[in-house]
């Protein structure tokens, strides 16, 4: 039976199988007597994006009174569901994202607090995920960004749409619209500066030529 430390582009956490790229954090979620996750979803504002592998530091997954680990299918994903990359093991990654933030909005390099605080107004709307208005074409938006289709989470890339399965990607879809935006504004804005966030390799081997997409 997997434990409940799959994240969802919804930022839900749920007990499914799929193996992902990067694992991250909320802080300390869970019971390590049981390994189950308490009734909390996050304990700080910090919510991060991590490598499975960082100068050899092994963990056994929800063993300690320490930050519960939660894993990702992609970068994409993370972002998804309100994270963004740790200075720690991420370090060349984090500095890109606050570069590209400064960039987008026109700020002075900002502290890792104030994106946290930031992304956290961003992330949840009284304590569920926070969905955002669409307002470019989806066609504008950023490799990376994610939307919402008729309750269905996408990924964005190269003017198709993955859909976010337990499995994994499903096969691509061209999509003329969306209902909303996962992916919180800022992090979508931080895209469009540059970032280009790591997504899972299966997106390249899913039959994606132009004339396999379906429209929708």
């Amino acid at each position: 039976m997997p434990l409940q430390n799959r994240v969802t582009p919804f930022g839900d956490i749920v007990a499914i199988t799929q193996r992902g790229l990067f694992t991250g954090n909320r802080g300390i979620i869970h019971d390590p007597a049981t390994k189950t996750l308490l009734a909390r979803r996050w304990a700080t504002k910090t919510w991060l994006v991590c490598v499975c592998e960082f100068k050899g530091w092994r963990r056994d997954v929800m063993a300690r009174r320490s930050w519960t680990e939660l894993f990702f299918l992609d970068e994409a994903v993370a972002f998804a569901a309100g994270h963004r990359p740790c200075f720690l093991c991420r370090r060349e990654a984090a500095e890109r994202f606050r570069a590209c933030w400064a960039s987008a909005k026109k700020e002075a390099s900002p502290s890792a607090t104030h994106m946290d605080s930031v992304l956290h107004a961003e992330r949840l709307d009284r304590g569920r995920k926070c969905l955002h208005p669409i307002t470019l074409p989806v066609t504008d938006l950023p490799d990376g960004a994610v939307v919402v289709a008729a309750d269905e989470a996408y990924t964005l890339r190269a003017g198709l749409a993955y859909r976010w399965t337990n499995e994994g990607y499903d096969r691509p879809k061209i999509l003329n619209d969306a209902d909303w935006l996962l992916t919180p504004p800022s992090t979508v804005m931080t895209l469009l500066a540059g970032y280009r966030p790591i997504l899972h390799p299966s997106i390249n081997t899913i039959r994606n030529r132009p004339e396999d997409a379906r429209s929708v």
